[in-house]
């Protein structure tokens, strides 16, 4: 073999060589998949964004709370109007019965009525005693006619509310599976973080709840919100198979005989606004500028809430994300 020929079959052999020892050292390199999101930070992403949808289901909250008690003062109405009613038709038909009287006896009988009584005074007694018992009828077909036509009118305003917020609590509805679609993708989110054993929910009472004992109304009320833990997050839910925050601590006063509404901003007016360092067990506590979340205090620097959807009822200490994201303390009444 010529030298030229022997030096280009051995160039050969030796890229060969190193071409086949670079492709085995590739694939025994390790791969790098994308770094997983730290936990600390899929909640932070969890939390901003929930904070974006749950002032929606807080509305939704409202202006349902709103409309079935409207729709409840339009069948009270309806039900007052009815017997209104009747007492008109009842009247209107004794007045009725009067008038087809006289009609009956026509100028006929007013003459004889006078030659019987030799007297025009008597004529003129039944005339007034006519008249009186016809305006008597009239007053009170005017009295109950005008407490009927009042109810009428208010009926009629609040059923044009009700057709107004039965659209707006539509439209709110109508955003639920858009909530629900973000919400699960705040859940694959969680997944990626955590895996699917189950970590994302943590511990739900890492201690003793309540945490710090107290009698009266407040005890009930927080034993009671103790009691709901595990119970899941459903949204504009208030039990008994889930709840939402403002229907957690709705239900828990409820069990003290307090009643509040069920709107984390309403149970904040229907409150005595307090400061922290006067915070205490059964106390409120709210979050947001708008008021879009809240829990029950349970001692400790413990509170009971329902988180978001996904999770569960469930005990939180007040530090970090929430104490820098608390917007003041109540104490229902």
């Amino acid at each position: 073999m010529a030298p030229k020929r022997v030096l280009t079959a051995l160039h050969t052999v030796a890229f060969t060589a190193i071409a086949g020892a670079t492709a085995l050292l590739v694939s025994l390199a390790p791969a790098y998949a994308d770094p997983t999101p730290a936990p600390g930070d899929i909640e932070a992403q969890i939390e901003q964004k929930w904070n974006a949808l749950e002032p929606t289901i807080e509305q939704y909250n409202a202006v349902h709370g709103q409309l079935a008690a409207n729709k409840a003062k339009s069948d009270n109405l309806q039900a007052q109007l009815q017997p209104l009613q009747l007492q008109v038709d009842i009247a209107m038909s004794k007045v009725g019965d009067i008038a087809a009287g006289v009609y009956k006896g026509g100028p006929g009988s007013t003459v004889n009525a006078v030659l019987a009584s030799g007297s025009p005074t008597s004529l003129a007694d039944q005339l007034t005693l006519l008249n009186m018992i016809a305006r008597t009828q009239h007053d009170q077909i005017s009295s109950v006619a005008t407490v009927r036509d009042k109810f009428a009118g208010d009926k009629k305003s609040l059923d044009s509310l009700i057709a107004q917020q039965a659209k707006q609590d539509a439209d709110l509805s109508a955003k639920k599976k858009q909530i629900e679609d973000q919400i699960n993708q705040l859940q694959k989110l969680r997944q990626q973080a955590y895996g699917s054993s189950g970590a994302a929910t943590g511990v739900l009472k890492p201690v003793n709840c309540p945490v710090e004992y107290i009698g009266g109304p407040a005890g009930i009320a927080a034993q009671k919100a103790c009691s709901l833990i595990g119970k899941p997050y459903i949204w504009a839910a208030a039990g008994p198979n889930g709840y939402d925050c403002s229907g957690l601590t709705m239900v828990a006063w409820a069990a003290a005989g307090v009643r509040m509404d069920h709107l984390a901003s309403s149970q904040r007016r229907q409150s005595k606004s307090i400061s922290r360092a006067e915070l205490r067990t059964g106390d409120l506590v709210f979050f947001g500028s708008d008021t879009h979340h809240e829990g029950i205090y349970v001692g400790g620097n413990w509170m009971v809430h329902a988180p978001h959807s996904g999770d569960y009822v469930r005990m939180v200490q007040l530090t970090g994300y929430y104490a820098n994201n608390v917007s003041g303390y109540g104490r229902p009444a």
